[in-house]
């Protein structure tokens, strides 16, 4: 028992089967998926959490039912999980991106998925702001453009960061989700060679890229969200 432990150690940390070339590409297609969907999770949570902030505090009746049809679509894309939501968007995928597989086909999964999540963030940031500054930027006549942008936008970004941050870092493992599946990556890395393969140095290989990309992406975060920290 003890020997076949060391041996299965042992192999862990051969490195004998890593092809540093693959990990390096599996790396690059890692970084691209989390990139571009961190970009366009930013763009439409952002929209997405502003629409629930303005439309909640809002006592215009019209807004109720904006803000009732958004929280339920937020919601419902937040409840599915997500190796469930890439199934279930397998036509819409293929209709815009013309393929299922590869990076390309993972993109419309990772960003629906993660939207609803960030737009929730942005949400719970915005109710952190002093409603003085609101009310101050109202009685001087600003219009709803000039609140978001001059107001709600510039007051909020320490948490508007530190929530692309913790998305960001769940876009990294959902990239690794999707890599079971054949979306390529580190998750499919360490899923193709590293399990079905019995590769363990593969899979330990595969691991260490993805924990030293979250641990970037975290200092970077927090760094960012500190710099503009006005308090």
């Amino acid at each position: 028992m003890m020997n076949e432990f060391f041996q299965a150690f042992s192999d862990m940390f051969s490195f004998e089967n890593v092809k540093w070339d693959v990990v390096w590409e599996a790396t690059v297609d890692t970084i691209y998926m989390t990139a571009i969907a961190t970009f366009f999770t930013l763009i439409i949570g952002l929209v997405l959490g502003i629409i629930l902030f303005l439309s909640d505090k809002s006592d215009n009746t019209g807004s109720q039912p904006v803000y009732g049809v958004t929280a339920f679509l937020v919601n419902l894309f937040r409840a599915i999980p997500f190796i469930i939501l890439i199934i279930l968007l397998i036509p819409f995928t293929k209709a815009i991106m013309g393929t299922i597989m590869g990076v390309q086909g993972a993109l419309p999964a990772l960003i629906i998925g993660a939207s609803p999540f960030y737009a929730r963030l942005v949400e719970i940031g915005l109710k952190e702001i002093d409603k003085g500054v609101i009310e101050a930027a109202e009685s001087m006549g600003a219009n709803t453009w000039t609140i978001i942008w001059k107001v709600l936008i510039p007051e909020s970004m320490p948490a508007l960061i530190s929530g692309i941050t913790v998305t960001a870092i769940m876009l990294v493992g959902s990239t690794a989700i999707a890599g079971v599946i054949g979306a390529g990556g580190l998750g499919n890395l360490a899923y193709m060679v590293g399990f079905t393969r019995n590769q363990s140095d593969v899979t330990l290989v595969a691991t260490i890229v993805i924990l030293i990309i979250v641990f970037i992406i975290q200092f970077a975060g927090d760094f960012l969200a500190k710099a503009v920290d006005k308090r």
